[in-house]
């Protein structure tokens, strides 16, 4: 790994820590000598990439991803629009709701918005979301180039719960299933008890950009409401998708299978929650 890549691993690391971190931990958990953490670190706050508590002498994030990130969110405002789309939909359907973005590499969770009920799915952002195991991650790898799917599926596949599809031809049966619905429905694949369908954001010429995705407590699910909440996901997938590239900027609108309407979502009813 090049220098600047040992870097930006590092400032990753970092991003996902919940606490502040001092020169020895970093190094421990980097697996860098203390020597070379302390050189991309005093160059990472340089910069405003990191910065260090004058009185512990710990390191956190510090404003510079900040303004890139808004400057990126300008040139693609995933948030501006993506925000008032899933509280629209998390008000409607009464579950979690949350949306991820497909960046080097890897999908996680940039919003969402929790239910109001009082048993429900927590989601973080932030949440890394493998291809593999979660709603998100099947809707964004179905609709995925054949090479990324390939490319992915050559891989050892981490098992996370009993229910986790590892198997091969059991995940292309169920990105076939995805690609024919328009919406992956995945249950228990990353935590159990746990149920999320999720539509991809797609993007003119390329891979999606992300996902949306409804998380529920399985309890409260059944077969009529997975379909409702599939093309209600599905909706505001295509709603997002057609808000970030106007018709009149593709060449080819790209989007997912459509089904015939679903009828007006109302929250699910609570009294199927076991607590």
């Amino acid at each position: 790994m090049s220098t600047i890549g040992k870097a930006l691993t590092l400032l990753d690391m970092i991003a996902g820590l919940s606490h502040e971190a001092g020169l020895s931990e970093l190094s421990r958990l980097s697996g860098l000598d203390k020597a070379t953490t302390r050189r991309f670190l005093v160059q990472l706050e340089r910069f405003g990439f990191l910065e260090q508590d004058e009185q512990t002498r710990k390191y956190r994030i510090g404003a510079a991803p900040l303004r890139l990130a808004q400057i990126r969110e300008a040139r693609l405002p995933l948030l501006q629009h993506g925000v008032p789309m899933l509280r629209r939909l998390a008000a409607s359907c009464g579950e979690t709701v949350h949306m991820s973005e497909f960046t080097a590499g890897r999908l996680s969770t940039i919003h969402a918005e929790e239910s109001f009920r009082a048993h429900r799915v927590t989601v973080k952002v932030g949440t890394l979301l493998p291809l593999h195991a979660s709603g998100s991650g099947l809707a964004y790898l179905a609709f995925s180039p054949p090479l990324l799917i390939e490319d992915y599926l050559s891989r050892p596949l981490e098992r996370f719960t009993p229910h986790t599809i590892v198997e091969t031809q059991s995940l292309r049966a169920l990105l076939e299933e995805t690609r024919r619905l328009g919406y992956s429905v995945n249950r228990q694949g990353l935590e159990g008890g746990m149920i999320s369908v999720a539509a991809p954001i797609l993007a003119p010429n390329k891979p999606p950009v992300g996902a949306v995705a409804i998380a529920a407590p399985l309890v409260r699910v059944d077969d009529r409401s997975i379909e409702t909440l599939g093309q209600a996901v599905m909706e505001t997938a295509s709603d997002l998708s057609a808000a970030l590239y106007p018709v009149s900027d593709r060449e080819a609108p790209a989007e997912p299978p459509r089904r015939l309407p679903a009828p007006a979502l109302s929250p699910l009813p609570e009294e199927a929650a076991a607590f």
